[in-house]
């Protein structure tokens, strides 16, 4: 197996979100297709992708069309927007799994939709999505939101790299 990303938040056919969030793109064709070139920029066919939720506003044919054109194995935690669809519509469009829950990923993230409460004496880091542009301060909360990383899935590697602290040897 090759590397592991994360990513969240694509609204894959949602015109509104380009509003919304400000994103730079004409219409939702426009923008669908660059975030399919940015996902497959980076992640290979052997890399595996959590996606953190609100894929697409699509229909089935459409977001499995979506999701056949990216690269790697896709697992999906299901966010707000992806819960009128049962777990089954997801793996039918595409995804190797699905989660209705967070999972926790090598002991230690916390693999989330929404971001959880976190205290500061919680050794755990919360990587989510759901809030897009926005940030929560501090070591506990890594957005993966789109708006983030240009559209682009972050590898584990680089998150890992950004929460430890740089230390002179």
């Amino acid at each position: 197996m090759g590397r592991v990303f994360v990513i969240s938040d694509h609204h894959f056919g949602h015109q509104k979100i380009i509003d919304f969030e400000s994103r730079p793109f004409a219409n939702a064709a426009e923008m669908d297709e660059y975030m399919i070139e940015q996902w497959n920029a980076v992640v290979s066919q052997e890399d595996k992708v959590f996606h953190l939720g609100d894929f697409s506003f699509y229909n089935k044919e459409k977001t499995k069309a979506i999701v056949e054109r990216m690269h790697g194995t896709k697992s999906l935690i299901l966010g707000n927007h992806d819960r009128g669809r049962s777990k089954a519509w997801w793996l039918d469009a595409g995804f190797n799994d699905v989660s209705e829950y967070p999972i926790i990923y090598q002991s230690f993230f916390i693999l989330s939709h929404e971001p959880i409460y976190m205290n500061k004496h919680m050794p755990y880091v919360n990587i989510h999505g759901h809030i897009h542009g926005q940030k929560y301060e501090g070591q506990h909360y890594f957005n993966v939101s789109v708006e983030h990383w240009d559209y682009k899935p972050v590898s584990f590697e680089d998150i890992k790299n950004s929460l430890v602290p740089n230390e002179e040897q």
